[in-house]
């Protein structure tokens, strides 16, 4: 596990994620997260998880799978109502995964 990258994903996913989401509710009225946030969220989710992806220089293709596995917790705490102890608990998830991609692509691992 790369701990750096760990970080670096997510610290950068936590400030794409926070932009873009502070970006589109000054846009757009809530009634559009009443009747698209199903579609919008996880559309935000894997945008920023690729910009990030790629900022980090991570294999976009894979860092997108972990994103959408990542975005399991949060689907599940969108229905029991806690969104954004979902959100973090996918960016801490999605940050881990990213940290092993590092490893994979053969940079220096650091135990975690």
């Amino acid at each position: 596990m790369d701990r750096r990258t760990v970080v670096r994903a997510g610290l950068g996913q936590t400030a794409a994620v926070a932009v873009l989401s502070v970006a589109l509710a000054l846009a757009l009225p809530h009634s559009f997260f009443d009747d698209w946030g199903w579609l919008a969220g996880p559309g935000a989710w894997l945008a920023c998880a690729a910009v990030v992806a790629r900022a980090l220089g991570l294999p976009l293709g894979a860092a997108l799978i972990g994103a959408v596995l990542a975005g399991v917790p949060s689907a599940i705490a969108v229905v029991v109502g806690v969104h954004w102890l979902g959100a973090a608990v996918a960016i801490v998830v999605w940050a881990l995964w990213c940290g092993r991609l590092a490893v994979d692509r053969g940079l220096p691992a650091q135990a975690i």
